[in-house]
């Protein structure tokens, strides 16, 4: 495949804290080496429903994925899919709740923490159970796999805001922290990563309110950032975009054509 990129999805960060605190990727809008969209997250804004939503381009009323409870796997063709049938490969590093949605549903922490399988839609995967892990090993195991196996595709999920967000809140100075220190792992990564030759993508499934939920349907839990680096742009987009529009931006970005049930138009 010619054409390789990067889903950095962020777990938890609302809009405003992505603009304020996010210095290296705001670097790169004002530089024009990226494009920044303000995305309205589909409802409900939880996390589960959302990673759906971000890879299928779906609501969650078409996917069936409505709340976090539900653990089954994907009934629906997402990025790793399409993929995986242009003869690309697929990895991710992320929270277990990926591999049940798109390898084993349950997950068993022994089996599925590790995997390097061609026949699943995440055939390169690290997984973690606690929204504890730190995001800065994290990008670290996602490196490793851009290194060792190149895939195509490749999921990077930091849980790091979403966790101190339930705990501190979104207004929080720990939350601006840790929105920060995650700033600080892209800084070093995505350069590497454009230097591998991947387009980059940066967005988050939901934000984050001062009590320390989401869900609902104010701009505080569905207004989230959505940078595409590298785009023949950059700049800051005058639209808003849906976050059905992820799954086609990535796939066009690859090359590839969306499949029909990913009606919202790419990106441009």
């Amino acid at each position: 495949m010619e054409r390789r990129a990067i889903l950095v999805l962020i777990d938890g960060l609302g809009y405003e804290t992505a603009i304020g605190r996010l210095g290296y990727m705001e670097a790169l809008v004002a530089q024009g080496a990226a494009r920044r969209w303000r995305m309205r997250a589909a409802l409900p804004s939880l996390s589960r429903p959302c990673y759906e939503t971000v890879h299928t381009g779906l609501t969650p009323h078409e996917h069936g994925i409505t709340g976090n409870d539900m653990v089954r796997r994907s009934g629906q063709q997402s990025i790793f899919d399409v993929v995986r049938e242009a003869g690309g490969t697929t990895g991710a590093a992320a929270f277990s709740w990926f591999s049940e949605l798109y390898n084993h549903a349950p997950y068993d922490p022994v089996a599925h923490v590790e995997v390097n399988d061609p026949a699943l839609a995440i055939q390169h995967g690290r997984f973690y159970t606690h929204g504890d892990f730190p995001d800065y090993e994290l990008f670290l195991r996602a490196a490793v796999l851009t290194e060792r196996y190149k895939p195509d595709f490749l999921l990077v999920h930091p849980m790091g805001a979403d966790t101190v967000g339930h705990r501190h809140g979104g207004r929080s100075s720990q939350y601006a922290n840790q929105a920060l220190e995650i700033d600080k792992q892209l800084a070093v990564h995505v350069p590497r990563w454009r230097q591998q030759g991947y387009t980059v993508f940066v967005t988050a499934d939901h934000g984050m309110d001062e009590h320390g939920n989401h869900g609902g349907a104010i701009d505080i839990h569905t207004l989230v950032p959505f940078y595409h680096v590298g785009h023949a742009a950059g700049g800051i987009a005058e639209e808003d975009a849906p976050q059905t529009a992820v799954a086609p931006t990535v796939l066009k970005a690859m090359g590839l054509r969306p499949p029909p049930a990913m009606r919202t138009a790419a990106l441009a």
